[in-house]
């Protein structure tokens, strides 16, 4: 699926926010693990990955163990606001040279 311009999570349909929320919560999981935590069909799982997928929210990645599957993590860290969240060290106030 081709990179929609300008889409984020807030443009995204429920069930797609529903899985992200799925992915956030309990972590890696592969396509089955994510029908039976969230109680959506296979159908619409698959294409809320492909939607997150597609604005960079979610990587698929090889489960190793059933090669058949694959694992889907979250991108990135995402604050709740739903912006990404920045792991860089900050200094302190105090601390600032």
């Amino acid at each position: 699926m081709a990179e929609t311009d300008g889409e984020d999570i807030e443009d995204l349909p429920p069930s797609a926010k529903l899985v992200f929320k799925v992915l956030e919560y309990d972590g890696p999981l592969t396509q089955k693990q994510i029908v039976e935590e969230s109680m959506l069909s296979a159908r619409t799982v698959r294409y809320a990955l492909e939607r997150l997928e597609g604005i960079g929210m979610v990587d698929e990645d090889i489960y190793f163990a059933d090669a058949r599957q694959s694992l889907y993590r979250l991108e990135e860290p995402v604050a709740a606001d739903g912006n990404g969240v920045d792991e860089s060290p900050k200094k302190d106030a105090c601390c600032a040279e």
